[in-house]
């Protein structure tokens, strides 16, 4: 029963990182796009991306594979949630 609230925590901060992961890919696109450097854009973005996402999933998991699971839920569900808010009218 103790692991619940941990396992919730851990949903919660997937959907976190997901949100920033892939709003900040939804941003990188329509800033880059209109950039005269777009390569510079697209890079550093996936980069800082990746680093925040690793080190939360890290951070978040502490060793236990059902709080890593819980946050890869989490990650998921703020992809299909971003897609869906980023959707072009």
């Amino acid at each position: 029963m103790s692991e619940t609230p941990a396992l919730i925590l851990a949903l919660l901060a997937g959907i976190s990182l997901g949100t920033i992961f892939f709003g900040g890919l939804w941003w990188t696109t329509r800033k880059g796009v209109l950039s005269p450097r777009p390569a510079v854009w697209f890079f550093g973005s996936l980069v800082l991306r990746a680093i925040i996402a690793a080190a939360g999933f890290i951070f978040v998991a502490h060793g236990d594979w059902r709080r890593l699971v819980a946050c890869l839920l989490g990650f998921l569900l703020a992809r299909f949630l971003v897609m869906r808010l980023a959707r072009a009218p």
